[in-house]
């Protein structure tokens, strides 16, 4: 069996007690620096100083959907599309190295329930398939202009706690690249095929909280994570309710 590769990664420490992790995981192209000042924004609120962020760069790869251009990627990109081939080896790789970084928390002494796994784009749908099919129940996934893989099997592969998990789901209207069409199929199929409720505000930590941001492309907006920065504070607060 190949060993599962380790992940090199940024660590954004908690500024007071460490009690909960945000391991969160870049797009196509990006590195985890391209996420460190969110992190570290995030943890300059006081209800969020217990958090730790983890932010792995992701190895460099060819990518098909790009002519075959060499840059960080999780998985190779035939094409885009709900229905488009996809990288089933490279996407089960990138898993196995994402639970690994989970195992190092809990390893440290943080229970499951404390860990948020999330990502943008690539790295949101890394997230989704990590956390979906993980054996521990995680404290909530992030999913970021972002879509389900792997859908002619992921009901079989996700776990019995996974409809349990709380989702922060956030999409562009006007994202180009993955389609507000894509991403509401994708949602449709979390709710129609594996059971999850929507949660009745996009600050709400429970089903699937989900919302596309008018004026957005493939990014985010103060909006987006101002509500990203609520839907967290509820999810795993300072201290365990």
């Amino acid at each position: 069996m190949a060993a599962i590769p380790i992940l090199q990664r940024l660590i954004v420490p908690a500024t007071s007690k460490h009690t909960a992790t945000v391991i969160f995981v870049h797009g196509l192209g990006d590195s985890g620096h391209g996420w460190k000042p969110v992190a570290e924004m995030f943890g300059a609120d006081q209800q969020l100083q217990h958090v730790k962020w983890v932010l792995p760069h992701a190895p460099v790869e060819p990518v098909t959907a790009n002519q075959g251009m060499r840059m960080p990627s999780w998985f190779d990109i035939i094409e885009f599309g709900f229905k488009s081939t996809e990288d089933e080896k490279g996407m089960l790789k990138t898993a196995s190295s994402l639970n690994k970084l989970i195992s190092e928390e809990v390893d440290a002494g943080i229970d499951p329930s404390r860990i948020i796994l999330g990502g943008f784009s690539q790295g949101g749908t890394m997230s989704l398939l990590t956390g979906l099919t993980n054996e521990r129940k995680l404290g909530g996934l992030i999913v970021l202009s972002a879509w389900l893989p792997l859908r002619h099997k992921i009901k079989a592969m996700t776990s019995d706690h996974a409809k349990s998990i709380p989702i922060f789901w956030g999409q562009g209207k006007q994202d180009e690249l993955i389609r507000p069409a894509l991403s509401k199929l994708s949602v449709e199929f979390v709710k129609n095929e594996l059971g999850f409720a929507y949660a009745s505000s996009q600050t709400e930590a429970t089903g699937v909280a989900y919302k596309q941001y008018n004026g957005v492309g493939h990014s985010v907006n103060d909006q987006e994570l101002a509500d990203l920065k609520a839907w967290i504070k509820n999810a795993i607060p300072p201290t365990k309710a």
